[in-house]
This record gives C-alpha cells, sequence and structure tokens, in this order.
C-alpha cells in the first residue's frame, strides 16, 4: 500500500497544494512553521479521520475559508482508489469515492492505514488516559474499520446517558428549570416516561456497546503485549522489560465473551447508580479504563527517564506497525519531526526497522536529522510552498 498523489484546499496553510508520491522514503524538509507536519496531518486525516494534532476539524480549515478538502490517490495491490474528503466545521463532512459519493464518511475508512510516529505520542506515556484509549481505538479502527461504527455508537449512547444523569442530579438539588430544559433532549430521545426506567433502557444500550467495545481492547492489548515488549527491548535494550495491562472499571480478563462483559457492565451500572444520581456523570464503561504501561514492577508513566518515555512511545507505534503488517499489507509509515527527538542510537535503529516498509513519509527541519539509511525523494516546504528537489 502507497499514496501516489496528495492534493489540498484550503487545508490548514495551504489554499492549494498538489504533489506526486512514489513509494520508498520521501522526506518533507523545511523550518518550523512551514506547512510540513500539514501535509501528512492531511494523509493521517484520510485514514482515521482525524487528527493527531487536534480534537475538532475546525484548524483543518485554512482560516477565512468555509471548508478544506483532501484529495488522494491510494494504491494497493495495484489497484488505484481516490479518497476525497470534504471537511465542514460544525455540519456535516462529506466523502467521495473514486468521485462517487459514499453514504458516511467513516465508509472510506480502510482504504488508507498509516501508522504516524510525532511528538505527541509522548503523551500516551506521559499523559492522561484518554490518550491511551484512544491510542486503543484508533489501533482497533485501523484493523476493523466497523470499529468506527461501534466507537460512535458507544459515544452517542454515552451522551444521551449523560444528559439524562444530570436532569436527575440538577432535580435532586431542586433546579426545576434545568429539569425541564434537560427533558427535552434526555427523555424525548428515549421516549421520554418515569426517569428510572428510561435510565434502564440507556443501561443496557451502553453494556451492549461497552462490551462489544471492552471485548475488543482485550484481545488487541493480548496482540500487543509481545509486540511491544519485542520493540521496546531493541530500542532500549539496557532498560526494564515493558509490559502492558487493562486497567479498567470492571474485573476483566481477555477470552471472557461479550455476553458475559455485558452482564458485568449492566450489574455494575445499577450498583453505582445512586453515586451516578448524585453526580450527574457516568462512572463505569470503557471511556473511564486506562491502558497500563509497565517498565519493569514499575509504571512508566512519572518512573521512566525522557528517553525511556521516548521508546516506550515508539515501541507501540511500532507495535502497531506490525500488528497491522500481519493483518496483510504494509501501512504507510509516517514519521513526523521524530528524529530530532532522538539520540543517535535511537535514530539508527528507528532507521533500520522501517527503511523496509513500502512508503515512508518523513518530517525534518534540517535534512541531516534524517539517518542515511533513509535516503530518497525529497521535498523542500518553505513559506507554504512545496518543491520536489530530488
Amino acid at each position: 500500500m502507497y499514496v501516489a498523489h496528495l492534493s489540498l484546499t484550503d487545508f490548514r496553510s495551504y489554499d492549494n497544494a498538489d504533489l506526486g508520491l512514489e513509494p520508498g522514503v520521501t522526506t518533507f524538509v523545511g523550518p518550523n512553521g512551514q506547512g510540513k507536519t500539514n501535509l501528512v496531518e492531511a494523509l493521517g486525516y484520510v485514514a482515521t479521520q482525524s487528527s493527531h494534532r487536534v480534537a475538532n476539524d475546525g484548524p483543518l480549515v485554512r482560516q477565512g475559508a468555509a471548508r478544506a478538502i483532501v484529495r488522494s490517490v491510494i494504491v494497493r495491490e495495484d489497484r488505484r482508489a481516490l479518497v476525497e474528503l470534504e471537511i465542514n466545521p460544525g455540519k456535516a463532512n462529506r466523502a467521495r469515492l473514486n468521485r462517487s459519493p459514499v453514504s458516511r464518511p467513516r465508509d472510506v475508512i480502510g482504504l488508507l492505514r498509516t501508522v504516524l510516529f510525532a511528538p505527541e505520542d509522548l503523551a500516551v506515556v506521559k499523559g492522561d488516559p484518554s490518550e491511551r484509549r484512544r491510542y486503543l481505538d484508533d489501533l482497533l479502527v485501523a484493523r476493523t474499520p466497523r470499529f468506527a461504527g461501534v466507537r460512535a455508537d458507544y459515544d452517542r449512547v454515552l451522551k444521551q446517558r449523560g444528559a439524562l444523569l444530570r436532569t436527575a442530579a440538577q432535580a435532586r438539588r431542586g433546579s426545576r428549570s434545568a429539569r425541564r430544559a434537560d427533558n427535552d433532549s434526555a427523555f424525548a430521545a428515549a421516549g421520554a416516561g418515569d426517569p428510572l426506567s428510561t435510565l434502564d433502557v440507556w443501561d443496557a444500550h451502553l453494556a451492549r456497546h461497552g462490551a462489544e467495545l471492552l471485548e475488543a481492547r482485550l484481545e488487541l492489548i493480548e496482540a500487543l503485549r509481545p509486540l511491544v515488549s519485542a520493540s521496546y527491548a531493541a530500542l532500549a535494550p539496557d532498560s526494564a522489560p515493558a509490559d502492558l495491562a487493562y486497567r479498567g472499571t470492571l474485573s476483566t480478563e481477555a477470552g471472557a465473551g461479550r455476553a458475559v462483559l455485558e452482564e458485568h457492565l449492566r450489574a455494575a451500572l445499577l450498583e453505582v447508580r445512586g453515586s451516578e444520581l448524585e453526580r450527574g456523570v457516568t462512572l463505569v464503561g470503557p471511556h473511564r479504563d486506562d491502558l497500563f504501561l509497565g517498565l519493569g514492577e514499575l509504571p512508566a508513566r512519572g518512573y521512566a527517564s525522557h528517553g525511556e518515555s521516548w521508546s516506550f512511545a515508539l515501541a507501540l507505534r511500532l507495535a502497531a506497525y506490525d500488528l497491522l503488517r500481519a493483518d496483510g499489507g504494509d501501512p504507510v509509515l509516517i514519521l513526523d519531526d521524530v528524529f530530532a527527538e532522538l539520540d543517535n542510537r535511537r535514530r539508527r535503529r528507528l532507521a533500520e526497522i522501517v527503511a523496509p516498509a513500502e512508503q515512508v513519509l518523513i518530517t525534518a527541519a534540517v535534512a541531516d536529522d534524517v539517518p542515511a539509511e533513509l535516503v530518497g525523494a525529497r521535498f523542500d516546504v518553505t513559506e507554504g510552498k512545496v518543491n520536489r528537489v530530488r
């Protein structure tokens, strides 16, 4: 798999950009702030329909423009596919495949698979649990695109259930006006009726979608553990061994089965219902879980050195790459300003690992930051202009 062409209209800093790409290594070189990362961010968006830099689509549209368009030609096993995404902040995005509209933008997820390394990856190791949940769920979607729908369904139910809990919490505090306002959205969505019976309906939905997501996460971690351990040992052979474990609001084990997980989720929701009605939030479910990253007996977060944290972040991405390759076909590797953050030993080791990939896209402020093993096509990016020089 590789990207043969990328075209941008009103995406980030680009009013227009149009460039041909090829298999092998391609490097985008230029000073910071010139638009290098915007190019690879656009390809990441084609793959996942999200950005590794921002939480919503608004910043992706060039200032003063109403929408942004990203077009890419993807080649897989000699078949070419043109994917076009129209980004409309505050409105529904649109997608076309080979110039024909698709019913939902997420229907084109999976046509391009990428693994992106970026400085933001340190947040997976050092940041909040939401960063680690996103790592897992993005990889789930990359492997099995239908999980984009599972995530969307779970988030929708969580939002509706949250509105209902807020209504109940406000009512307990005697806020009748707030209760009437939230009733219009929360109760109507579930068919109104008695608040507690309505909550039972949302409990069932949350448990069903949550169990499916939880089962997939547990299976994914079992597949990732040996890959992360091996990748980390290759990058940091003198460090304590790396390991992963799931830390959830339920006592769960891989292989428990979706039906068992669903039953446990429903029971847990009933157990904490009193606290939820007091606080107005959902206290149990995959949205509150965490991925534990360990170095020996200690958690990486708070105990790992800067170099160890970087090695762990890289190991997580390398493990994702190995897993996607095992599923069939090399994903496109994107290294966004990563080499500047690494010492020479880690640079060389990472270069050796990624060099055989079918397509590697690199951004760098200084060409000398890129190891010699990764020499290939080169584009200079200056003042928002992209010019091929090699």
